[in-house]
């Protein structure tokens, strides 16, 4: 003869079950919480510049998929302008640094930002006013924040006019003074970046240098 089960254990069991079916869920929502945020994490995290092995940067192949600061045209930090050349200039920088930019006004360690010049064409298909870009990138300048590598102040700049890897411009080249002396923020032209010269201005961020400079303008 089979025995029934009381109705106390019928309501035991019961219980057993949903006290599991309890924790399956709670362990399976800790579980999408914790990829959520190790997904996040990820995300938001700087990819650092690479190198080969005797020190020369290697260029980001996919920078034009970075978040895109601003574009110049004719844009020259000397009184003396080149006549009859004309050219644009793109600024894109990594992600995880634009991110961690947006959050504090501040660039993080690695940081990689790179500006690339492509000559400005006016005869072209049915454009009859003003200037586009030409398809043929004439040169890249790629700069980078590596406070290990670059003990003196944190930042190199390295020139590529062809090829995919460059040796650090020389710290005698006036980029590195000017950019030291008239940078909105951290050796950088923020005052030229539209969305992020307000985050900086927010964020209490701006260098002594740019808002002594901006007060006489």
């Amino acid at each position: 003869m089979m025995l029934q089960p009381t109705a106390w254990n019928r309501g035991g069991v019961s219980g057993i079950l949903k006290a599991m079916k309890t924790q399956l869920i709670a362990l399976a929502v800790l579980a999408c919480l914790s990829t959520a945020a190790s997904s996040d994490t990820a995300e938001n995290a700087v990819r650092a510049p690479a190198y080969s092995e005797d020190g020369r940067l290697l260029l980001p192949e996919n920078y034009r998929e970075w978040i895109y600061l601003t574009s110049g045209f004719d844009m020259s930090y000397s009184a003396v302008a080149v006549p009859g050349h004309h050219m644009f200039d793109n600024v894109f920088v990594e992600p995880g640094a634009y991110k961690s930019f947006v959050a504090t006004g501040k660039w993080p360690d690695k940081t990689v930002l790179v500006l690339e010049v492509r000559g400005a064409k006016d005869k072209g298909s049915i454009n009859k006013h003003g200037n586009y870009q030409d398809s043929e990138v004439m040169g890249r300048e790629v700069h980078v924040k590596d406070t290990s590598r670059f003990p003196e102040n944190g930042w190199a700049f390295f020139g590529f006019d062809s090829g995919t890897s460059a040796k650090m411009t020389p710290r005698t080249a006036d980029c590195y003074s000017c950019h030291a002396d008239h940078a909105a923020v951290d050796n950088t032209f923020v005052q030229f970046y539209p969305t992020l010269l307000p985050i900086a201005t927010e964020k209490g961020t701006l260098s002594a240098a740019y808002k002594a400079e901006s007060a006489k303008n």
